[in-house]
């Protein structure tokens, strides 16, 4: 098969979850230890650092990653979803897998994969690994996908975990409560290794002190680190993030890993040129200025909408969309009434409705159009805005993914 008739196959006859929602979770790890033990453990020979959290897992491996490439070491990283292109996920040093790579993957374990019934993320949880092993990575970077207890990627012992914070966010499948939210992102501390925790809050410090006392595992709330160094990531939502970077880099430097200040600073202004990450306060045009943010939950626009606070424009202008299981209920009494509002549905099954979302809007006084894509909400938005307007993009990852 060529690269797209591989990616074809891909799409088509493995359950996906950004397409099908909760019945493309599997909840067990059976698969995907299946799968790694039919390719020889990849996942035993590198070293990793593993990341959870509702808000801030993909800032933060992005983040670590580059510091640890400004360091000398050869850096694999994984994360999810992508934006443009499905190699996004697996990348070394900032490079994405190479097509050949893909190809050559789904070859010589189709067979393996179709008799076996594993999902779309159980297979490239174990391309990245086997990529990863067989490139001889110093060490790799392990975004977890979902949750965190029963997530493909927790198979891994790594040197250090790290939890960015705990919101409300894909509730249908982790707890409706922040304690039992962050017991399932608690099912990455394993025994003895550390556990970094970004952000301190009452009602999950608790879960994860107990979690981590019953393992041995010794624990970091790194919300009182003090931290002088900036990121290249807008938003100020990334000084949360930062200081459980920082924590975490501290905690491989007194493990012996060679990481100087330059390194750790060079790392986190470069971020971008390294990783090549996208979609974080990510500004597309100046005039009139246009940001794209992937924040999609009640925590991440809550932090979205203090840094438009500081933002000076005439009107803000809205293109926005949602995932059908999105708690709209959260989510829209936080958006600005005096916006003017482009409703518009990302192009994938789970993508809810433009005009189901615009009279659901309503309710809340958020008034505007309805567009059948995001294209055109964007274009639309571009024509009416003036030069000295706001437009944001988001809502949803897969929103931003029909922008950048």
């Amino acid at each position: 098969m060529t690269y797209t008739e591989t990616l074809d196959w891909l799409w088509a006859h493995l359950p996906m979850y950004q397409e099908k929602g909760r019945a493309a979770f599997r909840g067990k790890l059976d698969n995907i230890l299946l799968l790694c033990d039919h390719l020889g453990n990849p996942q035993e020979k590198f070293p990793t650092i593993h990341i959870a959290g509702t808000n801030g897992k993909g800032s933060s491996s992005h983040a670590i990653a580059s510091v640890l490439q400004e360091a000398g070491y050869k850096v694999g990283l994984y994360t999810s979803p992508h934006l443009k292109d499905f190699r996004e996920r697996i990348k070394i040093n900032g490079e994405n897998i190479p097509q050949e790579a893909v190809t050559r993957f789904v070859k010589d374990n189709k067979d393996f994969m179709e008799g076996e019934n594993l999902s779309f993320f159980e297979v490239t949880v174990g391309m990245a690994f086997d990529y990863f092993s067989q490139q001889k990575v110093d060490i790799a970077v392990i975004e977890v996908g979902l949750g965190g207890r029963l997530d493909s990627t927790n198979i891994i012992t790594p040197i250090v975990s790290l939890i960015t914070n705990i919101g409300k966010d894909h509730t249908e499948i982790l707890g409706n409560t922040l304690p039992e939210i962050a017991k399932e992102k608690a099912g990455i501390i394993k025994p003895y290794i550390p556990v970094v925790i970004s952000e301190y809050h009452k009602e999950t410090a608790p879960v994860f002190e107990q979690i981590a006392k019953e393992r041995k595992a010794p624990i970091y709330f790194a919300n009182t680190l003090e931290t002088s160094y900036t990121m290249d990531l807008k938003g100020d939502y990334q000084s949360k993030n930062i200081k459980g970077i920082l924590q975490t880099l501290r905690i491989l430097q007194e493990k012996g890993w060679h990481i100087t200040e330059e390194n750790i600073q060079q790392g986190l202004t470069h971020i971008v040129r390294n990783t090549h990450l996208m979609g974080r306060w990510q500004v597309l045009g100046d005039t009139p200025k246009v940001v794209c943010d992937t924040a999609h939950n009640a925590d991440g626009f809550t932090e979205i909408f203090s840094q438009l606070e500081k933002e000076k424009y005439a009107t803000l202008h809205m293109v926005i969309g949602f995932v059908k299981e999105k708690d709209l209920e959260a989510i829209l009494p936080l958006f600005p009434k005096n916006a003017v509002y482009y409703f518009c549905m990302p192009k994938i099954d789970r993508g809810l409705n433009a005009d189901i979302l615009q009279k659901k809007a309503k309710t809340y006084n958020l008034i505007g159009e309805a567009f059948s894509t995001v294209r055109a909400a964007f274009e639309q938005a571009c024509k009416e805005a003036a030069k000295e307007d706001f437009i944001y993009v988001g809502g949803s990852t897969f929103v931003v993914a029909e922008i950048v």
